[in-house]
């Protein structure tokens, strides 16, 4: 492979990553109930000057450490406060991360493979979907790869500090997963030897200065409330105690991965019965992949906590497994694989293009047509993958892949989430609310929309208490309020609370209400 191929593929590789990441970037509005958290926690922080003690609503916020806040308040810095500085860190890490799973893929197997694992991560539609977001996952999951694949490659003081800014990007959860992944690997290849030639005595040290000094400063500034809050609540009991109702389902990934790595899904489970049965010079490098894929699926499925976004590290051990699999049966001639694949993603794009017009239906009327459209889009393209595995065509199978992705993501950006945005999203709400605010009455609101409202409005409001307190409050209130609450809830409250207040604004599952003293 020659220089100049190597920079072809590169540059390849940077334009499909780079589009299907960077396109339409700000054109949606920040989704509730995370992307306005981290955008507004970020935005806090350059208005009070104050880069230790992540803010919202104006007190002290413990959810996250501070690495996320620290990108995006840079990025408000440079191009100001907007959706699109608000997932321009995540977007830079996504694509960031694309590229170290090439170099590792061309390192561990050849180029072709690892052009291949690049183009299958960038193209996974949870990856790209989470690196187009304002959250933390992106970034996260850049620091574990490129810690476990330094590990993998020998390059121990790398594997310390990325795991270190892992750990300042997501807590405990860096140290989770650099300590029980290479220990697994350690324990089921016997290489026991390994262990002298990692550096411990000088890469912990090293370590401990890179991830602690924040974690001290907290301490020092705040006490033992951060601990509490920090570790206790939101690692401990998160990990102990669901925090929603899918915590119970010990399935709950097992679509999602379905989901998440589609179209690629397809490969995945030969992919990992190929590296498991692999007997040559890879064989442990695989091994070592699979272990990381597993380890971050049984993890978070054992969580009583669960999210979506949760198992985005395992995408990259799984790109690189299907990346290998995918160049080895291209190099044998394995034309069978390219057949059971496209029976595979037949299905799959069965089930998704049914969620996209079921979605139009049931969540917002204006789906239905971009879901139709998608729907055929899928359908057509499917039946080329066909047309292409049965003339055993690779390379054509797999750019239809990726073309297909792309044209998906652009869709999603410019046809889908523009039409749920105001189920999803408070800026327009806030638009309704401003025609109606006097500019000093208090506001109530519910729980999962005061993040949206904040970093639109700046108005931090008050949480919206139950019904019971509600009528309390509002009994005692001396001067108007504002309430905005769930239209559900809204029906729910008794009819002498209703009658205390009047419906201004009505936008999707919103409820603009106001409360007169007078009454």
């Amino acid at each position: 492979m020659t220089q100049k191929q190597v920079w072809r593929n590169l540059i390849v590789l940077l334009f499909v990553a780079g589009f299907i990441t960077f396109a339409y970037l700000g054109s949606v509005p920040l989704l509730d109930p995370d992307e306005p958290v981290y955008a507004e926690t970020a935005r806090e922080m350059v208005q009070f000057n104050d880069f230790i003690s992540p803010r919202i609503y104006g007190e002290f916020w413990y959810d996250k450490p501070p690495m996320y806040y620290w990108l995006v308040a840079g990025a408000f810095k440079v191009f100001g406060v907007s959706e699109f500085a608000a997932r321009l860190p995540s977007a830079l890490m996504a694509t960031a991360g694309t590229v170290l799973v090439y170099l590792a893929g061309r390192k561990l197997f050849n180029e072709r493979a690892g052009l291949l694992t690049g183009l299958i991560l960038a193209t996974s539609l949870e990856y790209f979907y989470l690196g187009k977001a304002a959250v933390t996952d992106s970034t996260l999951t850049l620091f574990l790869t490129a810690a476990l694949l330094a590990f993998l490659h020998g390059r121990y003081y790398w594997f310390y500090v990325c795991a270190a800014l892992a750990v300042v990007t997501k807590g405990p959860i860096g140290i989770i997963f650099c300590t029980a992944i290479p220990g697994l690997y350690v324990l089921v290849t016997g290489n026991w030897p390994l262990v002298k030639r990692m550096k411990l005595w000088q890469g912990v040290p090293l370590f401990l200065v890179i991830a602690l000094p924040w974690y001290i400063l907290m301490y020092l500034y705040h006490g033992r409330d951060f601990i509490e809050t920090f570790l206790g609540f939101h690692n401990i009991t998160r990990f102990l105690q669901p925090e929603h109702a899918s915590g119970i389902l010990w399935y709950y990934y097992i679509p999602v991965v379905i989901v998440g790595f589609f179209p690629w899904i397809s490969f995945m489970v030969q992919a990992v019965q190929a590296a498991l049965k692999e007997r040559g010079n890879s064989r442990n490098q695989l091994v070592f992949l699979v272990i990381w894929a597993a380890a971050v699926l049984v993890f978070f499925s054992l969580s009583q906590t669960k999210l979506v976004s949760y198992i985005l590290p395992m995408y990259p051990p799984l790109a690189l497994l299907v990346g290998w699999y995918f160049d080895k049966v291209w190099t044998e001639e394995r034309f069978a694989v390219l057949k059971w694949s496209a029976a595979v993603v037949t299905v799959v794009a069965f089930v998704f293009e049914a969620g996209l017009i079921y979605a139009g239906k049931t969540v917002a009327v204006g789906l239905y047509l971009p879901g139709i459209i998608m729907a055929g889009v899928f359908a057509a393209v499917n039946a080329f993958i066909w047309w292409s595995s049965i003339r055993r065509n690779f390379r054509l199978v797999f750019t239809l892949y990726v073309a297909v992705m792309l044209v998906f993501s652009v869709s999603l950006m410019t046809q889908l989430l523009p039409v749920i945005t105001p189920v999803f999203s408070m800026k327009a709400f806030v638009e309704d609310f401003n025609q109606h605010y006097d500019g000093q009455s208090q506001v109530y609101i519910a729980k999962s929309y005061r993040p949206g409202f904040m970093f639109y409005s700046g108005i931090p409001g008050r949480e919206m208490p139950d019904n019971e307190q509600l009528s309390a409050l509002l009994d005692k209130q001396a001067d108007d309020a504002f309430i905005i609450i769930k239209n559900k809830e809204y029906q729910r409250l008794p009819a002498d609370l209703q009658d205390k207040v009047a419906v201004l604004a009505v936008q999707e599952d919103k409820v603009l209400l106001v409360y007169k003293s007078y009454n």
